[in-house]
């Protein structure tokens, strides 16, 4: 188990990052019923999955400095901070809370979901929009590579220099398709369930890098990885910043809801205050 200590010592260190953009205006603008949408996303109004709680799905383990001491109840760690002021938002108080654990593949698969939003660093695409509905983007990413001190890829600086090298992510998510898209492996991407393998096959040699989010990378060499080191960030894909987003699922009636509750926190500077408290980090060379 990390200890909460540690995770602060490794995060004091780094400089503060962007907090997620509001969704496209045709989605958010107020109609003329701003009131009436206003008042269906009390407390009283939703429909939630049980009566008179909230409930929030995340993956098992739950990783810093997302969530701290894999107990996203606590409070502490970005996204649990995130689904508690969301919470409030919506009315609810802490103990009106429920967390669930639900794999992260099952999460962005169509289907029942056996929660009412899911936070667990899940990148907004329109792939993953025809099986899930996502809420606005509560914070934005790049993707990193990593690698422990004087392997073949230690010090590269560009995607070409990766092309040759065997690389590993979490499958399903972003960081694995970027392997491919990206940096255009030669050899194909090594998937792993959770990220946790990732990092044991990269201390064990059998994969010269792992591909993760920027925050998972800094929080991996520090405490995951022996003599980790982070290769870079990925140059940004498009125009439009990669974001994560609440997961609810396919046409829920939540989603308008935990849309507005999270443009407000943006708008209020909260996301801001988060970011600053849970994932300050500073710059890592970006990859030509």
């Amino acid at each position: 188990m990390r200890t909460t200590s540690l995770a602060a010592l490794v995060l004091a260190t780094l400089a503060l990052t962007s907090c997620g953009a509001p969704r496209d205006e045709v989605d958010t603008a107020p109609d003329a019923g701003g009131t009436e949408a206003a008042e269906a996303c009390t407390k009283d109004s939703l429909s939630t999955y049980a009566d008179g709680v909230l409930t929030i799905a995340t993956d098992d383990p739950a990783y810093e400095p997302w969530f701290v001491d894999n107990d996203p109840s606590n409070g502490k760690g970005y996204e649990s901070a995130v689904g508690y002021a969301i919470a409030e938002e919506l009315g609810y108080a802490e103990d009106e809370v429920e967390w669930v654990k639900v794999p992260f593949n099952a999460v962005v698969q169509p289907g029942e979901k056996k929660f009412d939003f899911d936070l667990n660093q899940v990148s907004i695409t329109e792939e993953r929009r025809k099986a899930v509905d996502f809420s606005s983007g509560y914070y934005d990413v790049r993707q990193a590579v990593i690698t422990t001190k004087g392997s073949a890829i230690d010090g590269a600086t560009s995607t070409a220099e990766l092309q040759d090298a065997r690389l590993g992510a979490q499958v399903g998510t972003t960081s694995f398709t970027a392997i491919n898209d990206q940096i255009q492996a030669e050899e194909e991407a090594v998937p792993f369930d959770t990220n946790d393998q990732a990092v044991q096959a990269l201390n064990n040699g059998q994969i010269d890098g792992v591909v993760v989010d920027l925050p998972t990378a800094y929080f991996m060499v520090a405490v995951q990885v022996d003599k980790g080191t982070i290769v870079g960030q990925l140059p940004q894909a498009s125009g439009t910043p990669e974001q994560f987003g609440a997961v609810l699922a396919k046409g829920s009636p939540l989603t308008d809801c935990v849309s507005q509750a999270v443009d407000a926190l943006r708008e209020d500077g909260t996301l801001d205050e988060l970011q600053q408290q849970w994932l300050a980090q500073q710059g890592a060379p970006e990859l030509s």
